[in-house]
């Protein structure tokens, strides 16, 4: 097979004050110009970047962006220019520091029988938003699905986040992740925590499988990484991923415990520790006593309804009978009470931070 070459072509008016600018001001390679006697066209090469101007080029002359470690320290520390054809320059940092924005408290119920669309998204999986609001772009809260089962089209790959979780709820899928050894089957109330950054790759799935993922910040970036084959040769458990350990969570060694609210008990994922407090995530199921009213201080309390129902009583707000598919989110402050549980009833409860108060009453 011969080598290929893909360049982009922009128009010019007059190379010659191009060339400067693509040269010495961009730092790239002339490669080719002609003819001699009168230029109208040259090619640059530099970034990554192939870039033929053509003094016949019809196209408008388009946008350039120049992703650099040390933006200070190039173009004279420029974030924006313009050539002399017209086209527009962009410098910016190649790996910008995630931001998480400040979350914009509210009170959200979220129900299936409300037929919110199912979106197609990455790899043909099929996703359902549980929190619209987002919550300011604090946090995203996704139902997804893959309807027919077999191999998914996916490839290795990585997500910028500050806390990522897949709890599955239905049917199973098989990941691999980097330094985490073979694949591994997410089974029905089994969860993955996915680490700032960890390479993964989902292979397979059984028909209508689905899961719950919470990503924080609500957008992120997801990168591919072509390089990397899982699963890798080196097995590190201990391995950190700033500051935090990836999780696989198996329902059938659960351990069940009195929950922080009476009439309930939970088993702890251990994600609050292996995220040292980041986020916290609870199974919730029915217990004795009676439920009480209740406010808690965490930034972020997300619960989706597994199974059974549960009825939302919220101060100054009607109650909601809660059901199977059903979410929610209760802001800090406000006080609220779990009633009426049913006997099979399961929550999945996220919090960010994982420690915090509750304050019954």
């Amino acid at each position: 097979m011969t080598d290929t070459i893909a360049e982009v072509r922009l128009p010019t008016s007059e190379l010659r004050d191009d060339i400067p600018f693509f040269t010495k001001v961009l730092g790239m390679r002339m490669d080719m110009i002609y003819p001699a006697d009168d230029p109208r066209t040259a090619v640059f090469s530099g970034h990554g970047l192939r870039v033929r101007l053509d003094r016949d080029a019809p196209e408008p002359p388009g946008t350039i962006r120049i992703l650099t470690e040390d933006p200070d320290g190039f173009a004279g520390g420029r974030r924006s220019l313009v050539a002399p054809n017209g086209t527009c320059v962009e410098i910016e940092e190649r790996n910008p520091p995630m931001v998480i924005p400040e979350t914009v408290h509210s009170f959200v119920v979220r129900r299936l029988k409300d037929q919110a669309p199912w979106i197609i998204g990455r790899a043909g999986m099929h996703y359902r938003d549980l929190v619209p609001s987002r919550l300011g772009g604090s946090i995203i809260a996704s139902h997804i699905r893959i309807p027919d089962g077999g191999p998914v089209p996916d490839m290795v790959h990585f997500h910028k986040v500050g806390f990522q979780l897949i709890f599955c709820i239905h049917g199973w899928v098989d990941v691999v992740y980097e330094d985490q050894g073979d694949k591994m089957r997410l089974t029905a109330g089994d969860c993955f925590i996915q680490p700032p950054e960890i390479r993964h790759r989902v292979l397979e799935a059984s028909d209508n499988v689905q899961v719950i993922e919470i990503g924080v910040p609500a957008e992120h970036v997801t990168e591919i990484d072509h390089e990397m084959d899982l699963p890798t040769p080196n097995y590190r458990p201990a391995r950190e991923w700033q500051g935090q350990r990836f999780v696989y969570n198996r329902a059938k060694d659960a351990e069940w415990n009195p929950f922080r609210l009476p009439g309930y008990v939970c088993r702890d994922t251990t994600i609050a520790e292996n995220t040292k407090g980041v986020a916290g995530v609870q199974v919730v199921r029915r217990g004795q006593g009676d439920p009480v009213w209740a406010a808690h201080d965490a930034d972020i309390h997300f619960t989706f309804v597994m199974s059974g129902a549960v009825t939302l009583e919220g101060e100054g707000r009607d109650p909601y009978r809660l059901e199977q598919g059903d979410a929610f989110v209760i802001p800090p402050g406000m006080r609220t009470r779990l009633g009426d549980p049913s006997e099979d009833v399961e929550l999945l409860e996220v919090t960010l931070p994982g420690v915090f108060e509750t304050r019954p009453g």
